[in-house]
């Protein structure tokens, strides 16, 4: 009988060592790669040179609908000409002669006779009697006076002003405020207002009593008074008009 050999089998050192052998060339070989590729030159690159872009706005106008146009009129269709029928008119006959013809006078009838009257027997004429008819005119007697309505009594009469002074009765709601230009108050000097101010204490009249000022000072304090306005002054629940007297008094500083 005949032996049959078995297959060699590689130890398993002779294994790693194939392994490692691959090993150490694939990292050879990215070694080199890597030094070819430090070690080439890089190309150098050329600028491009580019016309600048031209940039153009161009404005969007946006048109706006237009009206519809109107529908035109439907074209009337001109009137047909009528149609005149000429009728042949037979001519007129001529004219007929006129025979001239005499006239004959005729003989002047005979004028009547006027025979005399005789004698006519009178007869007597009735007188007739007019009798006179008086009218009496019978006057409409006047109707009776009519009695006015009575008059509506006389409203009631308004309050006497109140003599009241300020702080006592009455207050500044709106003071006067006096000023004056440069070199106008010449001098200290005071004034004296009489001050009427109606029952809502808006300000009637200003009139100056005493003054030791000028003309245009007392004309400026009695503007300004007038401009003011005064609280009311109520009397027994009533609004009344008041008279103040108010003095000003001006320094020169």
């Amino acid at each position: 009988m005949s032996q049959s050999s078995a297959p060699m089998m590689p130890s398993p050192n002779s294994m790693k060592k194939k392994i490692v052998t691959a090993i150490a060339a694939v990292v050879i070989g990215h070694a080199g790669v890597l030094w070819a590729v430090s070690n080439m030159k890089t190309p150098e690159l050329k600028p491009v040179e580019k016309d600048p872009i031209k940039v153009r706005f161009v404005k969007i106008v946006e048109k706006k609908p237009e009206p519809p146009k109107p529908k035109p009129e439907p074209k009337k269709e001109p009137p047909k000409p009528k149609e005149v029928k000429i009728v042949d008119k037979p001519l007129p006959p001529p004219p007929k002669k006129v025979e001239k013809v005499e006239q004959v006078k005729k003989k002047d009838a005979p004028k009547p006779t006027v025979k005399p009257v005789q004698n006519v027997p009178i007869t007597p004429v009735a007188s007739t009697v007019v009798s006179e008819t008086k009218v009496v005119r019978v006057e409409p007697t006047p109707p009776a006076p009519v009695t006015p309505p009575p008059a509506p009594p006389a409203p009631p009469a308004p309050p006497a002003p109140k003599s009241v002074s300020i702080g006592n009765g009455v207050s500044w709601v709106k003071a006067p405020n006096v000023q004056f230009d440069e070199g106008e108050l010449k001098a200290s000097c005071s004034v004296e207002v009489a001050i009427s101010a109606s029952a809502e204490g808006k300000i009637e009249s200003a009139t100056v009593k005493n003054s030791t000022c000028g003309a245009a000072v007392n004309r400026k304090v009695t503007a300004a008074v007038k401009r003011a306005r005064l609280s009311k002054y109520i009397d027994n629940g009533v609004a009344t008009p008041t008279r103040v007297d108010q003095p000003f008094n001006f320094k020169l500083k």
